[in-house]
């Protein structure tokens, strides 16, 4: 493992642990504990999983006009984003392909973006570039974590440490003392189960986590859980089901994009890729993204090539992320196909290790969201 691997405030609790420590994005992180993948995610779906995700980027926006001067590199509508609130955002590119996704929070004097580890240098460049020229800061915050605690036990966890959590919607955000530290909570995570995200001063984060993780409905969850929950919740994967070539509509992700960006909005486009963007509303984009479940047993992993029949038949597109889904006791995968292959229950085959083996085109997501509106 390389000495250039940097390490979040909670590396020694994870070896404590016991936890398994992988390369991830530049950092070191646990994988998973001595329970395993398996037993992680259905612990997950129904009490509540503690991830440690402090590896992502956590930014501070402050000054006059933010909100517009987001909007700039962003298909969000941002100006209308009220204060205690947050919303999920994209960063995309001149030819409409998606730069990164990230999370906005309207923290009252300024904005809060939590972008993707593997983005972070990019991202904070993107918005200096950007938003310092208009008078905008643009902090990278390192002297804190971040905490995801996700599944249907963890409003009363929390709530156990301060009980104002029950009040909180989905993409509510407030500022609470937890374990005697000051924290950002908000009701979010990628499980798609109900749960908060937590950024923490990191000389407070091992007490937070601890804390939490006294309470027997909670246990250390690692990042092979967390990418087989957050698939069978359709969530996307940066970097492997959207990337700077996929645009936001063909990855089914145009709901991001409030009416009033949208071509005869109030405040429509004035962001990268804008006219391609908004095109594909109304002249749809040859490609999508859709679920898949494979008919055997086989996981179709990322990268299998899809094809219209079983022998001969014409290329029809490949699987972006894929695996064993516990929750559904079965392989689930999502890819993107032609548009007119996209109809759930078309019949594909995806090629395994040269043999052909049936998948069926599916909705998304295949475990419904448990998220507290």
């Amino acid at each position: 493992m390389g000495d250039a691997l940097q390490r979040t405030a909670l590396y020694d609790l994870h070896i404590d642990l016991g936890a398994r420590m992988v390369p991830f994005a530049g950092y070191e992180m646990p994988v998973q504990y001595p329970d395993g993948v398996l037993k992680e995610h259905l612990h997950t779906r129904a009490q509540a999983g503690l991830f440690d995700v402090s590896h992502m980027g956590q930014v501070v926006l402050r000054g006059d006009g933010v909100a517009a001067a987001l909007e700039s590199l962003v298909p969000v509508d941002i100006a209308g984003l009220a204060e205690g609130r947050q919303r999920y955002a994209l960063f995309t590119n001149d030819d409409g392909g998606i730069e990164d996704d990230l999370m906005v929070a309207n923290r009252g004097d300024h904005l809060f973006v939590v972008v993707n580890a593997a983005c972070k240098e990019p991202d904070v460049a993107r918005m200096r570039a950007a938003l310092e020229p208009l008078g905008i800061t643009v902090k990278l915050l390192e002297s804190r974590a971040l905490l995801a605690l996700q599944g249907p036990a963890a409003e009363a966890v929390l709530a156990e440490h301060h009980p104002g959590v029950r009040d909180m919607r989905f993409m509510d955000v407030e500022t609470l003392p937890l374990a005697g530290a000051e924290c950002w909570v908000s009701r979010s995570g990628y499980t798609g189960e109900d749960g908060f995200e937590i950024s923490v001063p990191q000389a407070a984060a091992v007490a937070l986590a601890r804390a939490l993780l006294a309470d027997g409905r909670v246990a250390p969850i690692g990042l092979g859980a967390r990418d087989s929950l957050r698939l069978e919740a359709g969530l996307c994967l940066y970097g492997h089901d959207i990337d700077a070539a996929t645009t936001p509509v063909s990855a089914g992700l145009g709901w991001a994009i409030q009416k009033v960006r949208r071509s005869g909005g109030d405040r429509a486009g004035g962001f990268p890729g804008a006219a391609k963007i908004l095109g594909e509303f109304s002249d749809p984009p040859a490609m999508r993204r859709v679920g898949l479940r494979p008919e055997g047993r086989a996981p179709m992993r990322e990268g299998t090539a899809l094809f219209d029949a079983e022998t001969g038949g014409t290329a029809a597109g490949r699987v972006t992320s894929g695996g064993f889904g516990p929750s559904l006791g079965a392989p689930v995968a999502m890819g993107y196909v032609p548009a007119a292959l996209a109809e759930p229950g078309t019949r594909l085959w995806g090629e395994v290790r040269g043999k052909r083996l049936a998948v069926s085109v599916a909705s998304l997501p295949f475990v419904p969201a448990g998220f507290k509106r």
